[in-house]
């Protein structure tokens, strides 16, 4: 164990709030929590989501508009979103078939806490980038 790490799972000293139980992020497999965050948390779920923010889009929109995904990773995000009840699909009876995609009533809730999300990466992005050049000089000073 690292140096300054506790080894109590329950040691928050000096949090704001009493009430707060850091074993509600239980890393066991099997844990609804982690399997939710995981889910939400990937890459291509935020960039689904964030793209559904007020509007329905086709696969093929959503699929030019986020960068590097495959239809097979787009297909499977999808899915698994809706499983999740975070994304409605609409199948129009029209040939070629046309397939909708947007946020349910849960989906949008999310979209706020993802959107609060980037506007603090935003905020606080050049001191994250200083902190990331102070660790590196560090480390290569230790390795040299």
């Amino acid at each position: 164990m690292e140096e300054g790490t506790s080894q109590s799972l329950g040691y928050c000293e000096g949090t704001v709030d009493d009430d707060y139980d850091v074993r509600q992020w239980d890393v066991r497999e099997d844990c609804e929590v982690r399997q939710i965050l995981d889910r939400i948390a990937d890459k291509w779920s935020l960039l689904v989501i964030a793209l559904l923010d007020c509007q329905s889009l086709r696969f093929t929109q959503l699929r030019r508009e986020i960068d590097g995904i495959s239809q097979r990773m787009l297909s499977v995000t999808l899915r698994q979103l809706e499983r999740d009840g975070l994304v409605s699909r609409t199948v129009h009876p029209v040939v070629p078939p046309r397939v909708d995609y947007e946020l349910t009533p849960l989906g949008r809730t999310l979209h706020q806490t993802i959107k609060s999300l980037v506007t603090w990466t935003e905020q606080h992005q050049e001191e994250i980038i200083a902190a990331r050049a102070s660790y590196d000089a560090r480390r290569e000073m230790m390795e040299t």
